[in-house]
């Protein structure tokens, strides 16, 4: 774990935390820990407050890529083992996926990354190694996605062997679930341009029921999460013939 992620650890369990503990808990100078979180904030992960680190509040994609990071980057990073040099692929908006495009972009040379998220585009913007293809539509701006009939007409180009994408919810009945009924749909699209669909959800979605039905489970091919996910569900998954990775 890297000292950056070791932080993000240690507030997602304690919201606050001042410098002086960052500096003796990381085993480094206060000047080396001022530069991480200034690194951090720019990436929208914390804010700065005092001579404290905060964990950000709210509900749009900067805030959520703080929570569960370390476990987050863990399910990215089992996920970017499916995907080879110069494979095309589509990544939906969700936080968990944002850390797959950055990590794809980090170790993979030439790969094309289709997706919705005007956040990723500009997340991954410093890498010369990945071409983004932005698909159309209206834009949703606490999201910061493209949703709507332009997006499904621009999808009819496309064929690829994986669409990554994350879940807000599980249900038994109705499978993966969202919150918001055009991004669920928009989703769904993506995913019916893709030979497998993959989900990336930290086992804390599945004691959540979304609003919106995203996928049924004959749907989904793969499940990467962590090993808290309940057994229950874990059973009902691999009952449909679902993989279930655990990181």
């Amino acid at each position: 774990m890297t000292r950056s992620e070791y932080i993000l650890k240690l507030l997602s369990q304690a919201e606050k935390i001042d410098v002086n503990t960052l500096s003796e808990k990381l085993g480094v100078s206060k000047v080396t820990v001022r530069k991480d979180l200034d690194k951090l904030e720019e990436k929208g992960l914390l804010r700065r407050e005092h001579g404290y680190a905060v964990l950000n509040s709210g509900d749009n994609i900067n805030v959520r890529l703080s929570f569960n990071y370390d476990i987050k980057k863990k399910i990215a990073a089992a996920a970017a083992r499916l995907v080879s040099d110069n494979d095309t692929i589509i990544i939906e908006s969700g936080s968990t996926c944002a850390l797959l495009a950055e990590i794809i972009c980090q170790n993979r040379r030439g790969v094309t990354i289709i997706t919705n998220s005007y956040f990723i585009a500009d997340y991954v913007r410093s890498y010369d190694s990945c071409k983004i293809i932005l698909l159309g539509g209206e834009y949703q701006k606490h999201s910061q996605v493209t949703v709507g009939p332009l997006l499904k007409e621009m999808l009819a180009y496309f064929r690829v062997s994986y669409a990554f994408v994350g879940a807000d919810g599980f249900d038994e009945g109705l499978g993966f679930t969202g919150k918001d009924l055009m991004r669920s749909e928009a989703v769904a699209r993506m995913s019916e341009a893709a030979d497998k669909t993959i989900i990336l959800t930290d086992s804390s979605k599945f004691h959540h029921r979304g609003t919106v039905s995203q996928f049924g489970l004959s749907q989904i091919q793969k499940v990467i999460t962590d090993d808290h996910i309940p057994a229950d569900k874990e059973a009902i998954l691999k009952k449909q013939g679902i993989i279930v990775e655990k990181v």
